[in-house]
């Protein structure tokens, strides 16, 4: 995020696309009502009247994948009636020229065909936009998750440039993190192109430095992704996988291309609180301790590093996995694991990290820090990019709209999108064992609008199978006008109902994000 959490309440105009926020992020939903409350305008882009529809002052029902064409268009209009901001983009951008050249083409009328949208509507959010003194951005994973994820977000970047409604208070592009530790689990360098503190691997440099600070040769390349990971295990050159907090079997797409990756390895070690169904197919299950059975650090969405304390005492043999994996690496002869404590590991974070240069673990149980803290004494970053960009100038990207990977047909007529509930999350790990949970949401359900549910000759709380190119799924049918016609929604929380059997069409070629958002099925009934 650009903008820490509080600016959420400051915006003039809120333009979210893509996020569930009041399932998926409830807390901070409140500080959208808030301002919605205190008078500030809200665009909501997404295919399904989710609650955020509702309180809207303009809703964009957009067909699932399509948000490029929507956003260029918007880009059109803003540039069209002369609501850049050009002392900005004067001072702190380029490629501008070009930009605006390329949008002639996207007209409201154009999206329109494309998106569903009527241009009016679009017309309409671009000037509701491209008028407010102060406009943010908040989107989550139905953006990104699309072979044209990269697209999306870079078109999101282009509105907020040319109206420069960045580095400022109640601006910016803010997306909000899927999971409570996921920036600092970026930040730590679990990605396969960056070390700590997103220092790219390919820089000599970086190379030089972390060879020596950690008294071994690395090299000079990107690793894989995940993605490309299980493909070669299904090759059988990748023979031996760790797999630590995440249930890969129910989360990630094309569930048979999942299994059968995991089983040709041969030897899978998971790390986990809970034998889940990736940890049934594991030769080792160490187990891990909770967090709150856990003394470590975990960086929010708005890039605040925190302090979380144990509470209670682990369970039977359950380490926290920072020890787990030390412990391995030690027994594997490598050297620089000698810790003791996370206190020790989230300092050697610090000092390799120019994020974290100016914080460590005593600075940190305070909770007031936002990276990046360049040094000591630094009182850190809220808001990024006030003055400057870390690139030097933002750069305006030429974007051109594309079809997803796969598109409806005769054999598949329905789009399929997938996504989280406020009652379970993610693959239901742990709420799926928390007493009374069950008693909010026991099964899975298929989201159909009551059109669909007449005319596919459907029934309101019977069965239905749910069938891709690449499997089916049997579920129950929930009529519910929040799925507009020709789309249905479920969550991947139920390990009976494994929706990831049917995803998989395609995948970002930048960054291997899977198209989860979108998905051609066929709906009939049982």
């Amino acid at each position: 995020m650009s903008n820490p959490l509080r600016d959420m309440e400051k915006p003039d105009v809120i333009f979210c696309i893509g996020t569930n926020m009041t399932e998926c992020h409830p807390v901070a939903a409140t500080r959208i009502k808030k301002a919605v409350h205190r008078g500030a305008k809200l665009i909501v882009a997404d295919p399904r009247k989710i609650t955020l529809a509702e309180i809207a002052d303009l809703y964009l029902p957009l067909t699932v994948g399509t948000d490029a064409a929507l956003l260029a268009a918007m880009a059109h209009v803003v540039h069209r009636e002369g609501l850049i901001d050009q002392a900005f983009i004067d001072a702190r951008t380029e490629g501008s020229e070009a930009f605006f050249e390329h949008l002639q083409q996207f007209t409201p009328r154009w999206a329109e065909d494309i998106c569903g949208v009527p241009a009016a509507d679009i017309e309409r959010a671009a000037l509701l936009y491209g008028r407010a003194s102060a406009a943010a951005i908040y989107y989550t994973l139905g953006v990104t998750e699309h072979i044209c994820g990269v697209d999306n977000v870079q078109s999101l970047c282009n509105l907020a440039l040319m109206t420069g409604n960045i580095g400022r208070e109640g601006t910016g592009i803010n997306p909000m993190r899927g999971q409570n530790n996921i920036q600092g689990a970026g930040d730590s360098g679990a990605l396969p192109n960056n070390y700590p503190g997103f220092q790219p691997v390919t820089d000599p440099a970086n190379q030089a430095k972390f060879e020596r600070a950690w008294g071994r040769k690395v090299d000079l390349e990107k690793g894989i992704t995940k993605v490309r990971a299980l493909d070669q295990a299904v090759a059988g050159k990748i023979k031996g996988m760790l797999i630590c907090g995440e249930n890969t079997l129910l989360s990630d797409p094309d569930r048979a291309h999942c299994e059968k990756a995991l089983k040709n390895l041969e030897q899978l070690v998971v790390i986990d609180l809970f034998l889940t169904e990736t940890a049934q197919l594991a030769d080792v299950v160490l187990p891990a301790s909770a967090w709150a059975e856990t003394d470590g650090v975990f960086t929010n969405t708005e890039r605040r590093i925190q302090r979380v304390r144990q509470a209670v005492k682990p369970r039977g043999q359950a380490r926290p996995e920072w020890w787990i994996v030390s412990q391995i690496a030690r027994r594997m002869g490598i050297s620089g694991f000698d810790f003791e404590s996370p206190k020790d590991v989230f300092n050697e974070l610090c000092s390799v990290s120019t994020l974290y240069h100016g914080v460590d673990w005593d600075r940190a149980a305070t909770g007031a820090y936002h990276w990046p803290v360049p040094y000591d004494g630094h009182p850190g970053t809220p808001r990024l990019h006030e003055d400057e960009f870390p690139i030097g100038r933002g750069k305006f990207k030429l974007i051109t709209y594309r079809d997803p990977a796969e598109t409806i047909d005769e054999s598949y007529p329905v789009w399929l999108t997938t996504g989280r509930r406020l009652q379970h999350y993610h693959t239901a790990t742990m709420t799926g064992r928390s007493v009374g949970i069950d008693y909010l949401l026991p099964e899975e359900i298929l989201e159909v609008n009551p059109t669909d549910v007449q005319s596919w000759g459907l029934k309101d709380g019977g069965l239905c199978r749910l069938s891709s190119a690449r499997g089916s799924v049997d579920v129950r049918v929930k009529a519910t006008d929040r799925s507009p016609p020709g789309t249905v929604f479920c969550s991947f929380s139920f390990g009976d109902v494994p929706v990831n059997k049917l995803t998989g069409s395609g995948y970002d070629p930048t960054t291997d994000t899977a198209e989860l958002k979108v998905c051609p099925v066929r709906v009939d009934p049982l």
